[in-house]
């Protein structure tokens, strides 16, 4: 029942969206990455970013104003990562903070003699636990160039990782994947992957997924929408796992 009025209700609400031809051509425009998609999988993502920008608020910082087709832009992007999971991944929170240009937040960091700092980090995005997604737009508005990086998708795969707990390249898995497979495979690829980067090999793929399982989990889903064919030429394995994960497969789109 409860599943039936959802429904409904989401109907309501894609039924009386007030998106006009011409934004929706812009913001297509502007993302040649959703070039890829068929027609069924370009109606059912303009259907998600309707409910996307339905159930999110999209905040400016910095008297930055966030306009429609800016919108569109990031709940495009945002949405094609959930294109066959649905919205539901991206339950528990309600904001996404959008930046001019990159932001720099101060911390608190303890060393190892106990002794706490102050750092400021230069940053172009981030994502809290049970708390926004912050983008700066500067990055975002050109995220879907197809160039192998995605700032957009890169912090909303930190939130699909978040769900079952702190981000740590372990997402909660569907029922007919394997854990242990998933731990084999990411584990060695990772390794793998700090190897050829603290070496200085030139994968194409941003090393910033060297620092961590989390960042490596978002870089590499990135890559996955952006560049599959990179992907599975480095790491197949991975590529197979992220297919399974996601229910999608950007390299068939390619072919």
């Amino acid at each position: 029942m409860f599943d039936f009025v959802r429904n409904w209700i989401d109907r309501r609400v894609i039924e009386r969206a007030s998106i006009s031809a011409s934004q929706w051509d812009a913001a297509f425009a502007a993302l040649p990455l959703l070039d890829r998609l068929n027609a069924a999988e370009t109606q059912r993502l303009r259907e998600l970013a309707i409910l996307f920008l339905h159930r999110k608020s999209l905040e400016g910082a910095h008297n930055l104003v966030v306009t429609q087709e800016m919108a569109l832009i990031i709940a495009l992007q945002a949405c094609l990562p959930v294109l066959a999971l649905g919205l539901e991944s991206y339950q528990g929170w309600s904001t996404v903070i959008v930046y001019p240009s990159g932001f720099a937040p101060q911390r608190v960091v303890r060393d190892e003699y106990g002794v706490e700092h102050r750092v400021t980090d230069e940053l172009s995005g981030e994502a809290w636990q049970q708390g926004p997604v912050i983008l700066a737009w500067d990055e975002a508005r050109y995220s879907g160039h197809v160039d192998g990086c995605n700032l957009v998708i890169h912090e909303f795969a930190h939130k699909l990782d978040m769900q079952n707990g702190d981000a740590n390249g372990f997402p909660p898995l569907h029922r007919d994947m394997d854990f242990e497979i998933w731990t084999r495979v990411f584990s060695a690829a990772f390794e793998n992957f700090q190897r050829r980067c603290a070496h200085g090999e030139k994968l194409g793929i941003d090393c910033y997924g060297s620092s961590s399982p989390a960042e490596f989990f978002a870089v590499l889903s990135e890559t996955f929408f952006e560049r599959p064919d990179l992907l599975r030429h480095h790491y197949e394995p991975v590529y197979e796992q992220l297919r399974q994960y996601y229910r999608q497969d950007p390299l068939a789109r390619l072919q």
